[in-house]
């Protein structure tokens, strides 16, 4: 399969920041100035496919990354997410965390609630203690 990062001639002409491991680069669709991606320089999926080694390293450009965005765009906060698979909007087969500097009256949403961004929004009634405890047991038991 064909990766829109691996295969972005002008990729480089946005790194703002690279280790022997990763890359921390400009998207090409913004959601604010300064919506950084980094990735690792191999081509992986899943966060769970990264070696130990390449966690650390997309781990420590993002502290990089997050207090150079500050400085420059006197940010007031951060989103920092990953997509892993279609279904959850992940478009390009190559893992990559989103740096997105936040602050007052920005553009998109800044005000992140997951209900609102991610699933059913609106207020829902506080599920039952029991029903909890049911599915966390259901859940323990497959470790």
């Amino acid at each position: 399969m064909k990766c829109a990062f691996c295969e972005d001639e002008n990729k480089d002409k946005r790194v703002i920041i690279k280790n022997e491991l990763a890359c921390a680069f400009l998207g090409i669709q913004p959601i604010v100035v300064g919506h950084t991606l980094i990735i690792p320089k191999r081509c992986v999926a899943k966060f769970e496919d990264l070696t130990e080694n390449e966690k650390s390293s997309i781990f420590n450009l993002m502290k990089k990354v997050k207090s150079v965005l500050e400085k420059t765009f006197n940010c007031e906060g951060f989103n920092i997410a990953w997509n892993e698979n279609l279904i959850a909007g992940q478009t390009v087969p190559h893992f990559h965390l989103h740096v997105i500097p936040r602050k007052k009256g920005d553009k998109g949403i800044y005000k992140y609630e997951p209900r609102d961004f991610l699933y059913r929004p609106g207020s829902r009634a506080n599920s039952k203690i029991e029903e909890l405890q049911e599915i966390a047991k259901l859940i323990k038991n497959n470790f």
